[in-house]
């Protein structure tokens, strides 16, 4: 077996756009930097119970955590009392999630390494709901396999789920240049976090940490539209768009955007349904 001890991008690190590649990104090495990139402390304060409080409103109970990582949200959700299964495709990042989950409150997640292309072949069941977080969804770099994860993710819901997927305001990166406040998703104190080089069809983030190692991240830079629409064609029938977990915003100032699909199927002029645990939404 091979352990890679590097990042390999090869002569033109910006010709790397496979879909693929992001497993060969995440070398162990990185993989123990991710949480001082995060840095747990400062992210729970950022973004407060904007998931907890979510998916409680929804009356989730079942949750699948399709972006794992090292596992910040997997181990708040299961903290929370949902019950939580944590996929990714990162082996590193999933053996990383699992001791946090033991070392961090004594959880023991249920880990599975999954490509979300062939989601239902690697996770058994349906789900009340399916969280897609820390602008993962950008690692698809192909339109096809875009659509195919969001198939799988609509397939694998119950007939009333919701999807909660995030991304980066890649509008304002592409249109006006980068700014962030680091707020809400990277906050470490100890690692400067910048785009190299941005394209319409690829974002080239750079992660400069104050031991002087760096290391980079190949994304696919979604429009907001574009994720809407992506999500609309998979089925789902109402999308909410939140920016830094607030409903109100300008298009140009959120670092990042929550979009809240939800896949029950409403005739017109049902109005408003009221689901399990007083859920209500407005159609």
């Amino acid at each position: 077996m091979i352990v890679r001890t590097a990042q390999e991008f090869g002569d033109n690190p910006v010709e790397v756009r496979e879909t693929g590649h992001y497993t060969e990104e995440y070398v162990p090495s990185f993989v123990e930097k991710w949480d001082s990139l995060i840095d747990w402390k400062k992210r729970s304060e950022g973004e407060g119970n904007f998931f907890i409080d979510l998916l409680r409103k929804w009356g989730v109970r079942s949750v699948l955590d399709v972006a794992t990582g090292t596992g910040f949200h997997s181990i708040r959700l299961t903290a929370a009392g949902f019950e939580t299964v944590s996929a990714d495709g990162s082996a590193d990042m999933l053996a990383r999630a699992f001791a946090n989950g033991t070392q961090r409150g004594g959880h023991v997640l249920r880990v599975v390494q999954a490509d979300w292309r062939w989601l239902s072949r690697d996770v058994y069941g349906k789900f009340d709901a399916i969280v897609c977080l820390g602008n993962s969804f950008t690692h698809l770099f192909a339109e096809r396999d875009r659509r195919k994860a969001l198939a799988e993710f609509y397939a694998m819901l119950k007939h009333d789920g919701i999807l909660v997927l995030d991304q980066r305001n890649y509008d304002a990166m592409l249109d006006d240049g980068y700014t962030s406040n680091h707020r809400h998703y990277y906050c470490g104190e100890d690692v400067v976090v910048e785009p190299e080089y941005v394209d319409a069809g690829l974002c080239r983030m750079r992660y400069h940490f104050s031991d002087d190692s760096t290391y980079y991240l190949n994304m696919y830079p979604l429009r907001k539209d574009y994720t809407r629409t992506l999500m609309s064609d998979a089925g789902f029938q109402r999308i909410e768009t939140y920016g830094d977990f607030q409903h109100t915003y300008r298009g140009n100032q959120p670092d990042f955007f929550v979009h809240v699909a939800e896949k029950e199927y409403r005739t017109e002029g049902e109005g408003q349904f009221r689901g399990a645990y007083g859920r209500v939404s407005d159609y």
